[in-house]
């Protein structure tokens, strides 16, 4: 097994990247899980933890007079570090899926005005190679709300245009099939034929290539769509998921089933797919206030 702070670097790098946590989020969980480890330093390594030392560790930390809001917060850092490990392949098995964490953790996420979103797709510069795959690469995070390591990991062959469907690997090795909108397969098509087909690697199987040899990096990723919602005028913090909330959001403002959108989105959970219906409430709410007479 790796060490803990390659893994812990590997995790808060998910964290900032896939679920797009501010710096002081991430400084805040870094040290959680830095005194989550001096506790168990000499005494265990990861994969022998049970829940009772998480407990343990906890019980000290209240000990320590921290706050109940610390300590709250140092369960959710703990939790979210095994079950990122866990999806890694690092540990068998998540022992604190059964810890009740404080819903601290669920917060309304950002999302994009169609507007916005549409002046983002429009801003690649399709005369050049790199504008052709990052129009794909927009359009394909908005047309289909998957997460950036789904897209990163999407195969070729994953991809039917002519059928208008893609297949993707998801959490916890689930498969499923996503339908593909009129002007993402057009920007797909452009990108496989004339610059995916024209690539000096092109038996590399993944879709996405980044500028050296390989597969297009989640950093990369994360950094392009950064570039572009700065060049679109947009000064708010946004990352990759930001269009997934984009998508899933503006699917249901127009009346899509909250089933739908979430078998679309890969939640297990419709629970997860809710808070989507939340952001429109408060939505209509600020309409209401702002066009009514008495509102």
């Amino acid at each position: 097994m790796k060490a803990f702070e390659e893994l812990l670097e590997h995790f808060l790098a998910y964290l900032s990247i896939e679920r797009g946590l501010a710096e002081n989020s991430l400084l805040a969980y870094k040290q959680d899980l830095l005194k989550y480890r001096d506790f168990l330093k000499n005494r265990l390594t990861l994969s022998k933890i049970k829940r009772k030392d998480i407990m343990e560790f906890l019980f000290a930390e209240k000990k320590k007079d921290a706050a109940s809001s610390s300590i709250a917060r140092r369960l959710v850092a703990i939790k979210l570090f095994h079950r990122f490990l866990v999806k890694e392949g690092e540990l068998k098995e998540d022992i604190t899926s059964v810890l009740d964490s404080p819903k601290t953790w669920r917060k309304l996420p950002h999302f994009l005005s169609l507007e916005e979103v549409i002046k983002m797709l429009e801003l690649p510069n399709l005369r050049k190679a790199d504008g052709i795959r990052d129009r794909a690469l927009l359009e394909l995070f908005y047309a289909t709300g998957l997460r950036v390591s789904e897209i990163a990991k999407l195969k070729s062959e994953d991809v039917n245009l002519e059928a208008g469907f893609l297949k993707c690997m998801g959490k916890g090795s689930k498969e499923r099939i996503v339908p593909v909108g009129a002007k993402c397969r057009e920007a797909l098509e452009r990108y496989l034929n004339r610059v995916r087909v024209k690539s000096s690697f092109v038996l590399e199987p993944v879709l996405f290539l980044g500028r050296s040899r390989g597969g297009i990096t989640r950093q990369a990723l994360w950094q392009m769509i950064k570039r572009y919602a700065r060049l679109a005028g947009i000064t708010r913090k946004i990352s990759p998921h930001t269009l997934r909330h984009s998508f899933a959001t503006h699917m249901l403002e127009r009346g899509a089933d909250l089933r739908v959108v979430q078998e679309l989105l890969g939640h297990s959970d419709i629970a997860t797919t809710q808070i989507y219906t939340h952001i429109d409430k408060n939505r209509l709410k600020s309409i209401h206030e702002k066009y009514h007479p008495r509102g």
